[in-house]
């Protein structure tokens, strides 16, 4: 019997498998896949089960857990390494070289494959961008018995169109397909669907010398929409997230320091220790200073990204305590729509599931992530509608249906809200060139209708 903890993932998604494969080295990964062609059966990757969307989580035939490829070494502007290296490790032994590896998901303890699959990105993708930005080169085991590096700078040898693009600064919906593509950028968040990532080489940038941060209150929620609005644009802020009232009443249990008169937070991170001009920031956009938390050291970053983990983190929490998934959205709209949206949130939210949600995240890339907190069955199914309904509405303002996370199996049913017939048509010929039998995370991107999808 598969154990139960290579079945689900951080949303509470569940799947079922026949059978758990833990290869030690290249050549048994390259067997267990032949073997699963030869058979016809189903093989989905599983990476650390931080995922939200159930790519990972299978609906039948094989699990390949690759949690013993953990190779990782670091070389000055890069480092090797293996799938199963968590961001976390990857950071920290950066960071004894003086290095960082900038894309910054908020989960941690997420693999470097799983960030891979999904092309995730973070806070920090403010200014640095997603995982595809940052990939030197993979290796792939593919289902025809192939294993190769791809290198930055290596083309595709087939025919793709052109997909259109969500005008959005981040995006990881579907494959990213353009004529004479890098083969990087498109196993890149394809979500486990067209090869076996065994390796990769990742860009490393220094470490600033002098790097200010802060979580800064403010006693309107327009104030601190107004200073988003403002400091998009500041030189060296490489990080603009966003709590509104709900996340820090959720946060006041574990934070009591939060002020009382708070209704929004954002977090920052700046290059450089500017003080004056920051202060003239803050004042100019009534923030409340006195009682906003500022370091410069590395100890202090991390406490305030503890904190901002900390919302997601309490949501999981509160929904496996009442017994339902997640019910999260990862949608983003163009910069000057950011607004709009948010607006539209709160109107049906507060319609809808009166008090019932949190909404945190990456403002400063107009990704939100609204979060709905049901208590009954009938909430559930109000929260699951409203998914969709807002999905559809990012679309229309041309946004996305997934800027970090992919749609993996639970929210596959998204991708016609983003592309035409046409384009999604190009994306299946695309996977049927790499797995003419549809085994390799089989329901992720394309196929839907298990439980819990929706």
């Amino acid at each position: 019997m598969v154990n139960a903890s290579y079945l689900t993932d951080a949303s509470g998604f569940t799947g079922w498998a026949e059978r758990l494969i833990l290869p030690e080295t290249e050549a048994q990964v390259v067997a267990a896949l032949g073997e699963a062609v030869r058979t016809g059966t189903p093989v989905t990757i599983a990476g650390a089960g931080s995922g939200l969307t159930g790519s990972r989580v299978p609906q039948g035939g094989w699990v390949i857990s690759l949690e013993r490829f953990r190779r990782l070494e670091i070389e000055p502007g890069f480092a090797r390494v293996g799938p199963a290296i968590t961001l976390l490790e990857l950071r920290n032994e950066a960071a004894q070289t003086g290095q960082f590896y900038a894309p910054d998901p908020t989960e941690i303890s997420a693999s470097i494959g799983g960030t891979i699959a999904t092309n995730a990105s973070g806070s920090r993708s403010f200014r640095f961008g997603s995982t595809r930005r940052h990939l030197r080169a993979l290796r792939v085991a593919l289902l025809d018995g192939s294993v190769r590096w791809y290198r930055r700078g290596e083309k595709i040898d087939f025919d793709v169109p052109s997909i259109p693009v969500p005008a959005t600064t981040k995006n990881t919906a579907g494959y990213c397909l353009a004529p004479g593509m890098d083969w990087i950028d498109l196993f890149c968040g394809s979500e486990g669907t067209l090869g076996v990532t065994l390796e990769a080489e990742v860009a490393l940038l220094p470490i600033p010398s002098e790097l200010l941060a802060g979580v800064i209150f403010f006693a309107s929620d327009e104030d601190a929409l107004d200073a988003v609005g403002r400091w998009r644009s500041v030189a060296g802020l490489r990080m603009l997230e966003y709590a509104d009232r709900g996340s820090l009443q959720m946060l006041r249990g574990r934070y009591p320091q939060i002020p009382h008169a708070a209704q929004a937070a954002l977090l920052i991170e700046a290059e450089g220790d500017d003080a004056e001009a920051w202060q003239a920031r803050l004042e100019e956009n009534h923030a409340l200073i006195d009682d906003s938390w500022f370091a410069l050291e590395a100890k202090g970053r991390e406490r305030f990204r503890a904190f901002r983990h900390a919302i997601p983190e309490l949501v999981v929490e509160t929904m496996r305590r009442r017994g339902f998934l997640n019910m999260g959205t990862d949608y983003a709209v163009p910069l000057s729509r950011d607004r709009e949206m948010l607006a539209y949130y709160r109107q049906r939210l507060q319609s809808e599931l009166p008090d019932r949600y949190v909404i945190f995240g990456h403002l400063g890339d107009a990704h939100l992530h609204v979060n709905m907190l049901p208590a009954t069955t009938a909430e559930a199914e109000t929260a699951t509608r409203l998914l969709k309904e807002f999905a559809a509405h990012a679309a229309s303002l041309g946004g996305t249906v997934s800027a970090e996370h992919g749609l993996g199996k639970r929210k596959a049913s998204l991708l016609p809200l983003l592309f035409a017939e046409q384009h999604l048509e190009a994306m299946r010929q695309v996977k049927l060139r790499f797995d003419p039998q549809w085994l390799l995370g089989r329901g992720t991107l394309f196929d839907v209708g298990a439980p819990g999808t929706l």
